[in-house]
């Protein structure tokens, strides 16, 4: 019999990201891939005991990770669809922005949409972390920007 294992881990990079586990975090897993084609890591709720958010408040989830993004990458943290679908509950500021400089806990502004308690148990898998390139540029001031197509155009303005 032929056993074939697989991996999720499997990635097209060399990118390797330090993760501090916070005290709180310990026994949780470390952000990891739902599946080979998975976009975003998840992240789980680091909490000694079950939290309720109440409809229409948010609560800020603490993850029991910090973790060290290389420059030129930020994290990009945003909802999972289930919880969303099942339970109308969404990152507020989706995507919240990881900056590569900030070595703080990472905490995900749940935010209950229903009109039902939303209760958070420890290890539930609360958000999801797509890592993201990003260039600095330099802004300079103009008079004149080149023209296009488009124009002024906006909110809207190409239809539904």
């Amino acid at each position: 019999m032929i056993r074939l294992e697989i991996s999720w881990q499997v990635t097209n990079s060399d990118m390797k990201v330090p993760v501090k586990v916070l005290p709180h975090g310990i026994g949780l897993p470390l952000p990891n891939y739902a599946s080979l084609g998975s976009a975003g890591v998840d992240l789980y709720a680091a909490v000694s005991n079950s939290i309720t958010i109440k409809p229409g408040t948010t609560a800020a989830v603490p993850t029991g990770l910090s973790i060290a993004l290389p420059n030129g990458y930020e994290g990009q943290v945003r909802p999972r669809s289930g919880l969303a679908r099942k339970h109308s509950i969404g990152v507020i500021n989706s995507p919240g922005t990881i900056d590569s400089d900030y070595r703080g806990e990472m905490k995900v502004l749940l935010t209950n949409f229903s009109t039902k308690n939303y209760i958070v148990s420890r290890g539930d898998r609360i958000a999801q972390m797509v890592l993201a390139r990003y260039d600095r540029i330099e802004w300079y001031e103009t008079q004149e920007l080149p023209d296009t197509e488009r124009g002024e155009g906006g909110f809207g303005h190409s239809g539904k």
